[in-house]
């Protein structure tokens, strides 16, 4: 299977160069085993995973590492990514564990590990981990050895947890929602708390088989969500990624509203019913209309680095609670420890309940700049950062943005997950646009 990376964010923390194996599976979890219980005793961990087939192979390799380290073992089965954090706290566990690669193709995968109190695990017992998965294991005497069980109801408990995120008295009965569950993490839940809230749910790709997740489906390929909001007339349509931390929207009208519109619904509704605490956390690649949306209605907004550590960073820096990125990675630390896809879809559901507006309405409410990002395929041995700082690819950004004349922003970034350069422009005037980014992506191309 491809190599893929442990972490806290899925990108930093790669485990050595070689394609992920069950013998570094094993090693892994004896190395999070070894560190964990040196810091809170000997106690369980939960493990959970998404649907591709590898997961029931690397679920067993991360059972034998723990339990060689003398950790006890919660096996959850199939969970959204924020399910187990969210066990993880609740059920007083050591660490979470989970098997996923989100939202990449069923032959990757990769682990994230969660702490005690269901946040990311910190740089420091990350370095511990790494440090030891240079050492040989040494494993536990027999009568030290951990114990594994299985969590039968764990689907249940996240349904409820996410139901009681909303007011207690809510209910949408009445409303037709079409659910896109992308054939992983979200198959069971996503449909279950919505159907038990009263919605009319019609949905697709919630019959995972190990090989189908992500497959022309979900937040990435929204296009048959579209067809269904249209066809069966739903009010709005929901899609989640392979692990559910993600959400994108289709409104009555077939739209999408991604990440940024629904972070602004949110936002804005909390906004006008003097409900949000500080500001609003975006990253770099947020739309510049989400900026100027917010600076209009005098609501402080910042920018972070692309990934959800650099927003919640950001988040507890400021001590605010709202934040996300275009992907439709949204926090709402008010409500869970870390990004929701079904958790952010109920909470803009919410406040179109509050406002009584449909959901292209409140979107609408912000004015999305034309954006357009081409990604630039990296050779192999190419440095991505010093290419970005060539004479040529500068001038041809500085040329940009003085075409731009200020309605504008350009940025080029090296993607953390994949050999590219992202080029990605974006203003008031789309042709424009559009001509920028192909001719710094030209340059680019041209300098590899």
């Amino acid at each position: 299977m491809t190599k893929k990376f442990f972490g806290t964010d899925g990108v930093r923390g790669a485990v050595g160069v070689e394609p992920i194996t069950p013998k570094t599976i094993v090693h892994l979890g004896w190395a999070l085993g070894t560190v964990i219980k040196k810091h809170y005793g000997k106690g369980s961990v939960l493990v959970g995973k998404d649907t591709r087939v590898s997961g029931y192979l690397l679920e067993s390799a991360m059972e034998a590492g723990l339990s060689s380290a003398g950790m006890d073992v919660t096996m959850l089965g199939p969970l959204p990514t924020p399910a187990i954090a969210y066990l993880t706290q609740t059920a007083r566990a050591n660490a979470g564990v989970v098997i996923s690669a989100s939202h990449n193709h069923y032959s990757d995968n990769g682990i994230k590990f969660f702490s005690p109190n269901g946040t990311k695990i910190s740089d420091s017992i990350q370095d511990e981990i790494e440090a030891l998965m240079t050492q040989q294991m040494s494993v536990v005497p027999s009568n030290e050895l951990g114990k594994a069980s299985r969590m039968d109801d764990a689907v249940g408990r996240y349904v409820e947890f996410c139901k009681g995120t909303i007011p207690r008295r809510m209910s949408f009965k009445g409303l037709k929602v079409a659910l896109d569950c992308a054939n992983g993490a979200a198959y069971q839940s996503a449909p279950a708390a919505f159907h038990e809230l009263g919605a009319d749910i019609h949905v697709i790709n919630n019959h995972p088989n190990g090989f189908n997740i992500n497959n022309a489906c979900g937040s990435t390929h929204i296009e048959g969500l579209q067809a269904l909001v249209l066809e069966k007339q739903c009010d709005v349509g929901i899609a989640f990624d392979g692990d559910a931390d993600r959400v994108l929207m289709v409104d009555k009208n077939g739209d999408v509203v991604d990440g940024d519109q629904l972070l602004f619904v949110i936002a804005n509704s909390l906004h006008k019913q003097g409900r949000l605490k500080g500001g609003v956390v975006g990253t770099v690649m947020s739309n510049l209309g989400m900026q100027k949306a917010f600076e209009e209605r005098d609501v402080p907004f910042v920018r972070a680095k692309v990934g959800d550590r650099y927003v919640m960073q950001e988040l507890k820096a400021r001590d605010w609670v709202i934040g996300g990125e275009s992907s439709g990675h949204i926090i709402c630390l008010d409500k869970t420890t870390t990004g929701d896809g079904l958790v952010s879809a109920l909470q803009v559901l919410t406040q179109v309940q509050f406002m009584a507006q449909p959901l292209h309405e409140l979107a609408a409410k912000m004015q999305m700049y034309p954006q357009t990002m081409i990604n630039v395929e990296l050779s192999q041995g190419a440095n991505a950062a010093q290419i970005c700082e060539l004479d040529a690819v500068i001038n041809a950004v500085l040329d940009a943005e003085t075409k731009l004349a200020g309605t504008g922003r350009v940025l080029l970034r090296p993607s953390g997950t994949e050999p590219v350069i992202r080029v990605m422009v974006e203003g008031q005037d789309n042709d424009r646009v559009q001509a920028c980014c192909e001719e710094i992506s030209a340059v680019v191309a041209n300098q590899l």
